[in-house]
């Protein structure tokens, strides 16, 4: 047997154990089991956006785990099997790829997707839109929602355009902040400029949520850089003025480049 099937058999005999002798594995549910998975797919994403593959590594460990962990729990409760999710997606990839399992020929990778959406379609679904979970981050969601109508041909010819449609956007969101508006209209517009630039780096090819973390990190090492220095110095950030701190931030972009 392969090496990768007998550690996988291995670890479907440990959670089963561990579900029989395990007080703490015992008492866990599938919807217990929710958070937790949900907070092991962020590390992975962490580990991805470090470039940490030692550390990927572990995470999709972690990952399948929970997959396997949930799979006795439906065994147990005789509604599906780990061999069952197996089955399942195999033959969804199958399904879903008749220009590998069938006689479809397709030109490119965006014909590929039509296809997967309109194959999707005829799975029961009522809206392409139907396979973007709710409880997603707003902005993932976005991308997502706007990567699904460009499946089916929904979306515009080129960023020229799609930078045309930010500006036009930014100029109704300082229309309404001028006009002194309500916060919900305020909103309403701030959302739509976010929307836009969402789908504008979809026509540069920049991940969104890639480019929002990596801006989030560089403004953490360089806010610890401040708090330090400012330690260093004997001063408290409260008791500084926003010059001093401006100075030391133009010196922690230096340090970091």
């Amino acid at each position: 047997m392969r090496p990768e099937l007998l550690e996988f058999e291995r670890l479907i005999e440990i959670i089963s154990e561990l579900r029989e002798k395990c007080p703490w594995d015992r008492k866990q549910t599938i919807e217990s089991l929710r958070y937790l998975t949900i907070e092991e797919t962020y590390e992975l994403s962490d580990a991805i956006i470090d470039n940490d593959l030692e550390e990927v590594k572990k995470e999709l460990g972690d990952l399948i785990m929970h997959i396997v962990f949930y799979a006795q729990i439906g065994h147990e409760k005789r509604a599906f099997n780990i061999a069952d999710i197996l089955a399942s997606v195999n033959e969804k990839l199958i399904r879903r790829h008749p220009h590998i399992y069938g006689d479809v020929e397709v030109q490119d990778e965006e014909e590929v997707k039509r296809n997967w959406e309109k194959i999707k379609l005829t799975e029961g679904r009522k809206s392409v839109l139907e396979g973007v979970p709710k409880s997603l981050p707003a902005m993932i969601k976005a991308n997502r929602i706007q990567e699904k109508a460009r499946g089916v041909g929904f979306d515009w010819d080129n960023k020229e355009q799609v930078w045309g449609k930010v500006q036009e956007e930014l100029g109704e969101l300082k229309a309404e902040l001028d006009s002194g508006s309500d916060l919900s209209k305020v909103e309403d517009e701030f959302g739509d400029v976010l929307f836009s630039l969402i789908n504008y780096a979809r026509f540069v090819d920049v991940n969104p949520e890639d480019a929002l973390e990596r801006t989030n990190k560089k403004f953490i090492s360089r806010f610890q850089f401040l708090e330090a220095r400012a330690l260093k110095m004997g001063k408290s950030l409260s008791d500084m003025t926003l010059g001093e701190m401006d100075e030391i931030w133009e010196e922690a972009k230096t340090s970091a480049s």
